[in-house]
């Protein structure tokens, strides 16, 4: 079972997320924002990362960008997770290292689809460089 690590400050769409997430068999853990994140990832290695731009103390891209250039963690695949639209907006995501952007509100299917896509590059990604 595949672990998904939701970064969202808003409890009730993060419970909304939670619970399509586990309709789906992903063993889900969600937190408030980027402090908690870094806790909780001590503990437990994710396996995909939804992560919401607005947070409190810092912004989700700061915490991609962290993500990113920090070793452990560098390969976990990223979805920016935010209301915020915009080409500029996804090109920041991207620039920080985001495999996928969705925008709020979302598609619940779309959501799903993409988290399965990213997981799977992931995977084929990991057996090719430690067969």
């Amino acid at each position: 079972m595949k672990t998904i690590l939701i970064v969202e400050d808003d409890a009730n769409l993060c419970e909304l997320v939670k619970l399509r997430l586990e309709e789906h068999d992903f063993n889900v853990i969600d937190v408030p924002d980027g402090m908690q994140m870094f806790k909780k990832m001590r503990k437990v290695k994710p396996d995909l990362i939804i992560l919401d731009v607005m947070l409190p103390k810092m912004d989700g891209y700061k915490l991609c960008c962290l993500l990113k250039n920090y070793d452990p963690y560098q390969n976990i695949p990223i979805i920016i997770f935010t209301a915020l639209s915009g080409l500029e907006s996804k090109k920041t995501a991207k620039d920080m290292g985001a495999e996928a952007y969705i925008a709020k509100p979302f598609d619940a299917k779309v959501l799903i689809n993409k988290i399965n896509e990213l997981l799977r590059d992931h995977d084929a990604q990991s057996a090719k460089n430690n067969p």
